[in-house]
């Protein structure tokens, strides 16, 4: 029989329940929570009611089993002041009439074609290295994947603007937490200095995707790309006016902005952990040297490259670039023996199911041998779920493994990075988990 307590959780304070606790450290706040509280913990965030999943079988139900009780969050509701009704934010029909045209764009066979331009690129950045130089890895992993995801989906040139693209990004995602707090929406509009800089790098953003619109429709052609694709759309719409150019820039802007963050934050952390453990490091390069003997890898390796796959994976397990996935019930909703009311938020944090020791002995360990198929079978399949899952899960998740493997495998075959003594290795859960104060490490050739 259904029972109407509430599950347990932190007391919080009067008003705010445990909201100032939450934004002072996401991580560290539902890290607490999670391991003093159990499978499912309550509390509040303001006028919200937020109820944290931490067991595999709860998550497959939300996103699986139950999901048209579900919305998205009040987060991504909010990330329009940057996506707009794209892919990420849309929701019902809207959102899977987009992803039916979206999804041929990330077929296999057509993937396939984007690797040579992936191994291309990654080469290229590791020409313009210098022996013992120090460098940002994670700019130069966001400049990378930025110049790919430009290249591949929208056949651009956005390596020049790379630099002031990646100032534009880090500003909004610096400032998005602020964006989540209740009633912020009454700030939106009030031309404070912190608004003031997020509206011009939102307007940066917009500047290169609507060139690019702007450039294709001149040109007239179908190159085969995402951009085409959109742009055909609209002249095939029973009404002859189809997509506006808004719609257009919603859905460019959010897979040139979740097909670069994402990968570049992985890559990031992979190269961070990887500078911890050497021995991890040495197997890495001992497969790159065996399967490639000096050349650049071709899609032809990928199979090969299983070791390679396994660290790129374990680095997700640990360092998940999507960090928490956020719902919104319809309905009343039952879970585990509790009910979570219309309108509660429910949070499934990839951060914590990762590192929870039931699924991942040694949790915090780097060990990509967790990944061996024997291991990965005796796990239930949402204790890992880095690319989200269900109908919503993420469109371009096959694009990012092969971005990934082709990039590591490329960059580590010739380069040892290691971390700058002294650095100051940091979390920063925003839209994505990066790196706060970068990553600086010194390059030596191999």
């Amino acid at each position: 029989m259904t029972t109407l307590l509430r599950p347990p959780g932190p007391k919080g304070k009067p008003l705010v329940g445990s909201l100032l606790d939450f934004f002072h450290d996401m991580l560290g706040f539902l890290s607490k929570v999670a391991h003093e509280y159990g499978d499912i913990v309550y509390f509040g965030l303001g006028p919200r009611k937020a109820f944290l999943l931490n067991h595999p079988d709860f998550i497959k139900d939300v996103l699986v089993t139950h999901h048209r009780n579900f919305l998205k969050s009040r987060a991504l509701e909010r990330s329009k002041l940057v996506l707009g009704n794209g892919l990420l934010s849309s929701e019902g029909d809207l959102h899977l009439r987009q992803r039916r045209l979206i999804q041929p764009v990330f077929h296999h066979m057509r993937i396939t074609t984007y690797g040579e331009v992936m191994v291309n690129y990654a080469s290229r950045i590791g020409e313009q290295w210098e022996e013992e130089t120090t460098v940002d890895m994670h700019e130069e992993m966001m400049r990378l994947t930025l110049a790919i995801v430009g290249k591949t989906l929208f056949d651009a040139d956005v390596e020049s603007e790379a630099n002031e693209i990646g100032k534009a990004l880090t500003e909004v995602i610096t400032q998005f937490p602020r964006l989540l707090f209740p009633l912020s929406e009454l700030l939106d509009n009030i031309p404070l200095p912190k608004n003031i800089r997020f509206n011009k790098a939102r307007q940066r953003l917009d500047t290169t995707i609507y060139r690019m619109i702007e450039e294709r429709r001149d040109g007239g052609k179908d190159r085969g790309d995402l951009l085409s694709m959109l742009l055909l759309a609209q002249d095939e719409e029973g009404d002859r006016i189809g997509m506006t150019d808004l719609q257009v820039r919603d859905e460019a802007m959010t897979l040139f902005l979740a097909g670069h963050e994402t990968t570049a934050n992985a890559l990031t952390w992979t190269w961070y952990l990887l500078s911890q453990y050497p021995g991890v490091e040495k197997r890495l390069h001992e497969e790159l040297d065996t399967v490639l003997g000096g050349r650049l890898p071709t899609l032809e390796d990928l199979e090969l490259l299983s070791y390679t796959r396994m660290v790129l994976t374990e680095a997700m397990r640990l360092y998940p670039p999507a960090w928490v996935v956020v719902r919104r019930a319809r309905n009343d909703y039952e879970v585990g023996g509790y009910v979570v009311p219309a309108g509660a938020d429910i949070l499934m944090s990839q951060y914590i199911i990762h590192r929870d020791p039931r699924y991942y002995p040694d949790p915090v360990r780097f060990y990509p041998e967790r990944w061996i198929p024997e291991q990965q079978a005796s796990r239930p399949p949402f204790a890992y779920f880095p690319f989200g899952g269900g109908p919503r899960r993420c469109i371009g998740e096959s694009f990012a493994w092969m971005e990934g493997i082709l990039v590591i495998a490329t960059l580590a075959a010739k380069w040892k990075m290691s971390l700058v003594p002294g650095h100051r290795v940091e979390l920063q859960p925003s839209i994505t988990l990066r790196p706060k104060y970068g990553m600086r490490m010194t390059l030596e050739r191999r």
